[in-house]
């Protein structure tokens, strides 16, 4: 007799968590770019958005399909939450995600979130923020290393689709062409400070979508 899949390998409680706490929380937000004609008739002046629960599903995809388990995976469709405010401008803090999906998880986001915000509650310089980013993703765990390489991997596919498609969206990105080259590069090279065998097919895409970048950059100039 053939053996059949236990049940528990096809459902997951907390990753269905996770994508229902994470859609509750970017409910109302939007990527900053669209690279697609709408499949479907958009009402007269409407305009098409990417809700960013797209991004974090293609995230926690590319994580679940390189081999991490249910709490990567997990932490994959959050990895935003602490990050990012909701749409009524509200900050997750980590004890509430912690008490919601766990230490784990929301260890995990802490490691690939940035501290956006100083003490005074202004924001930080784009550099500095990246450097403690880099930081962290090279002295975290490797699960981290792995949600921040498919985070990378998405966001640079994603502007390299808008260029490619005649969208300015290096002008409403806080980092220039150079400033994106610089940072990708250098969480691919962060990543390097972790062994996991998992890690290495994804830093060979994140090093294909670098290509592919400078491919299109060359290309426009």
């Amino acid at each position: 007799m053939e053996d059949v899949t236990a049940p528990d390998t096809l459902f997951s409680p907390l990753i269905e968590h996770a994508i229902e706490l994470s859609a509750q929380w970017h409910d109302g937000t939007y990527r900053k770019s669209v690279w697609r004609d709408p499949a479907f008739e958009v009402p007269e002046g409407q305009e098409i958005q990417i809700p960013v629960i797209a991004h974090l599903a293609a995230v926690a995809s590319i994580v679940h399909r390189a081999g991490w388990d249910e709490t990567t995976v997990a932490a994959a469709y959050l990895h935003d939450a602490i990050e990012d405010m909701n749409e009524h401008g509200q900050r997750l803090r980590r004890k509430q995600l912690r008490d919601a999906v766990g230490a784990e998880v929301a260890r995990l986001v802490a490691q690939v979130s940035e501290q956006k915000l100083d003490a005074e509650g202004e924001m930080r310089p784009w550099r500095a923020r990246k450097e403690d980013y880099l930081e962290s993703v090279r002295t975290g765990s490797p699960q981290a290393a792995a949600i921040s390489l498919a985070d990378k991997i998405h966001n640079l596919w994603s502007i390299t689709q808008s260029l490619d498609t005649g969208e300015d969206i290096l002008a409403i990105l806080s980092g220039d062409a150079e400033a994106q080259r610089w940072f990708h590069r250098a969480v691919l090279e962060a990543s390097r400070a972790h062994d996991d065998p998992r890690l290495a097919p994804m830093r060979d895409r994140l090093q294909r979508e670098l290509d592919r970048f400078e491919a299109v950059l060359d290309r426009e100039r």
